[in-house]
């Protein structure tokens, strides 16, 4: 397949890596013979290559993420590939500055400025604004069909007893706000101490901005107050930051949950080192 997408965008490569950290699309790296590197992604169904495709032409000169060269909307074999410029530096780590840290919050405040368009239509991005609950609910018990067959019976039960307990402290939702969905490290390019943008959102919605800060403070908010500090006033630049405090134990229980369920539909061996870590917080919230 990657060789039908290189020809059916005409490049001339010199060299070609796979890049790791792309859960569920398949992205490569390619060096052009003219020196150039770019990006081919192929989204792993023809959902999630309508909903980037259509993320693209919405974020476009208002957020700053990479320039969409070309797409081809693929065929009975290929669910659609795109064809992206790179984005200057390399994913958020733990080492970046609290000056980072701001221009993160700037970033994902500028996304979530952004609201469902008035007079398209879309038909990859949906809406779930108005029925938020209902959205997240779907989205827990859809996963706890996999779940079921991870967890013992006992844990299981506490797991979704533990959710119907928590789904009722939620305040209203915030927005309708364009959400990422899988705003974490991976997906923000730094370069020395400047935010080059963000990647990937095959995932992407409109709906409230509380379920977009989970993995962000999993993976790198939780592990630095100074950090944590500079993301809030850079988010708050731009917009009101919501109570992280009051939302972000619900949205950590249930993405650590919905995670294991995740692992168990994308293959429990290829998975095993994510599936153990997401075993680890479903735990610290029930026992």
């Amino acid at each position: 397949m990657l060789n039908r997408v290189i020809k059916q965008f005409g490049l001339q490569v010199e060299s070609i890596n796979e890049v790791e950290d792309s859960h569920s699309s398949t992205v490569y790296k390619c060096t052009l013979t003219k020196g150039q590197n770019v990006f081919l992604k192929i989204p792993y169904t023809t959902l999630k290559f309508q909903r980037e495709l259509e993320a693209y032409e919405i974020l476009k000169d208002r957020v700053s993420i990479p320039e969409m060269l070309d797409y081809w909307s693929g065929d009975d074999e290929c669910p659609g590939a795109f064809l992206l410029s790179e984005l200057k530096g390399k994913p958020l780590t733990l080492e970046a500055s609290p000056t980072v840290a701001f221009q993160v919050g700037v970033l994902q405040a500028q996304m979530h400025t952004i609201g469902p368009p008035v007079v398209r239509n879309l038909t990859g991005i949906k809406n779930e604004f108005a029925n938020w609950s209902d959205f997240v609910e779907q989205q827990f018990y859809s996963f706890a069909e996999d779940v079921k067959n991870v967890l013992d019976p006992q844990l299981y039960t506490q797991a979704i007893e533990k959710y119907e307990q928590m789904k009722h402290k939620l305040p209203s939702p915030d927005g309708p706000s364009f959400v990422h969905m899988d705003f974490r490290p991976g997906n923000i390019i730094v370069d020395g101490d400047q935010v080059s943008g963000m990647i990937d959102f095959e995932s992407v919605r409109f709906g409230s901005t509380e379920i977009d800060f989970t993995k962000l403070y999993r993976d790198f908010l939780s592990f630095d107050t100074t950090l944590y500090k500079a993301f809030r006033e850079g988010y708050n630049s731009i917009r009101p930051l919501i109570d992280l405090e009051i939302v972000l134990p619900f949205y950590q229980f249930t993405d650590a949950f919905n995670s294991i369920g995740w692992c168990k539909r994308r293959g429990i061996e290829k998975n095993a080192l994510f599936l153990e870590e997401n075993l680890a917080r479903l735990k610290s919230f029930l026992l």
